[in-house]
């Protein structure tokens, strides 16, 4: 891994090899409305035969959303998602989402069964954050304090000080830098610039992204804006900063979550992943929402505004692993509890600055 002004960069081949993995991924077939029927009557059975809770993303299905809200789950953020986890009853939690926030559950509750419905499903930052080559990095700047996303794997989270998401990575890296903390940030880059610009620090950082957030595009967001004068433009700080420019609202999806329902605003033109309009249309249903352009004349989009990964949870392999119980999210223990101070630190200083509920 190559340095540049202190900053690190994905090599050549390791992008690539993200555009290929996220071109591989084969989605779910559409289904008919009955057969849903019968597998959503299905999974509530297996649900209450295993006690068993589904822990979703906003970004999966909207049909996943529907049932974890009807079934005692939870569609959140990933950082409600380990709250909830971790004060969960259940024996078994079926993360539907990608494999780190699987892990995360983990993490935080070793002795409950953690299943996903498919455990290929995983995230263009985690695999553009390779933990040998991490290591190395970290190993070069042993003063500083590592903050990373939780949009990583187990094994990075290890290395880790503190982990953040974009709900709370303000706040927690507003508390370092009052400490005086140098920072080590990965592995979002836009995300992590946007942080230095709101709170004045600078930060080593990481040079991945997200290939959703990274592919819309600001000249055609302005483009879309002369269309929509009135419109209010939602951007999540993973995207470029020429488009975070463009904003009225920046923010984690709860925030973006919330600003649609709070706003007095008709029109949003929303660039983050588009399953997030599932919640958005729930709680103000006559808003109208717009999906910020992923493409141009100059590149064609690779996720078009939605992450393959996630696209990879169905109802089918939802109600497969529940009867199965094949895919089990299972974490070397000595990894486990290194990566757990890190993630406890995180939903520790979350609960006690009120941004998630504590038990």
């Amino acid at each position: 891994m190559t340095l540049n002004n202190a900053h690190t960069h994905i090599p050549l081949e390791l992008a690539g090899r993200i555009n290929e993995l996220a071109a591989q991924v084969s989605r779910p077939a559409n289904l008919a409305q009955a057969d849903k029927a019968v597998l959503i009557a299905r999974i509530k059975t297996l649900l209450k035969q295993h006690n068993a809770q589904i822990v979703a993303h906003y970004y999966v299905d909207a049909q996943l959303q529907a049932l974890a809200e009807e079934t005692g789950g939870v569609v959140a953020d990933s950082l409600e998602m380990a709250n909830f986890g971790a004060q969960s009853n259940a024996d078994i939690l079926v993360v539907c989402g990608v494999r780190f926030m699987g892990e995360t559950a983990k993490m935080l509750s070793p002795e409950k069964t953690i299943l996903m419905p498919d455990l290929n499903a995983t995230c263009s930052l985690d695999v553009g954050c390779p933990a040998h080559e991490f290591a190395a990095f970290c190993a070069q700047h042993p003063q500083h304090t590592v903050v990373v996303y939780a949009n990583t794997s187990v094994e990075v989270k290890a290395l880790a000080d503190w982990v953040v998401t974009s709900g709370n990575a303000l706040q927690i890296v507003r508390h370092l830098k009052a400490q005086g903390e140098k920072i080590i940030w990965a592995p979002d880059q836009h995300l992590g610039r946007w942080i230095e610009k709101e709170t004045g620090i600078e930060m080593l950082r990481w040079m991945g992204h997200c290939i959703v957030h990274d592919e819309f595009k600001a000249f055609e967001l302005e483009q879309l804006k002369r269309e929509h004068p009135d419109a209010k433009v939602l951007v999540h700080p993973e995207s470029s900063e020429s488009v975070v420019a463009l904003a009225d609202v920046v923010g984690s999806t709860k925030v973006l979550i919330n600003a649609v329902q709070t706003l007095p605003d008709e029109t949003f033109i929303v660039a983050t992943d588009h399953g997030i309009f599932y919640k958005m249309r729930q709680l103000a249903p006559h808003k109208k929402l717009i999906v910020a352009p992923t493409d141009s004349k100059t590149t064609q989009c690779i996720s078009c505004a939605h992450c393959p990964w996630m696209a990879m949870n169905s109802l089918q392999n939802l109600a497969d692993v529940l009867e199965k119980q094949d895919q089990k999210i299972e974490i070397d223990e000595s990894i486990r509890v290194q990566a757990l101070r890190s993630v406890q630190r995180m939903l520790d200083f979350s609960r006690a600055q009120g941004l998630v509920k504590a038990k």
